[in-house]
């Protein structure tokens, strides 16, 4: 079995984030999903569990963060154009969430986005063009 990361992300609405994941290129796995989680499939490896704040909770001892109002961690994503950074970021702001929560990030060789989704989770998707690396 190819190892696998299933981030698990809690929501407010589980209805709302399930489509602002499909808008940014996801497909929900009914097999792993019901009222309380979505399981929200990015690549053959890495799938997003969004899950109900009060069912997330079922897994942990802690309080939940406030991703509107903290940053506990960033994901970042892999593309494969700059024009696909584009297009995420534009999916992202078009489903609820928001998109260039900082400055667009370009080093030529490196183009890069930041977005957030509907319940703060921030996200970076970056293209990497390693022919236009600098050499050391």
């Amino acid at each position: 079995m190819p190892k696998m990361i299933f981030v698990n992300l809690p929501v407010k609405d589980l209805a709302a984030s399930t489509r602002f994941y499909e808008a940014i290129g996801c497909t929900r796995n009914e097999q792993f999903s019901d009222g309380n989680a979505s399981c929200m499939v990015w690549s053959d490896s890495i799938s997003f569990m969004l899950l109900v704040e009060p069912y997330f909770s079922t897994f942990i001892s802690r309080p939940i963060a406030d991703a509107q109002a903290t940053c506990q961690v960033l994901l970042a994503i892999s593309m494969d154009s700059r024009a696909d950074v584009d297009a995420i970021a534009e999916a992202a702001a078009s489903a609820g969430g928001k998109a260039d929560i900082r400055d667009p990030m370009d080093l030529g060789f490196m183009y890069n986005r930041a977005f957030q989704d509907p319940n703060g989770h921030v996200f970076e998707a970056a293209h990497m063009d390693m022919s236009g690396m600098p050499g050391e």
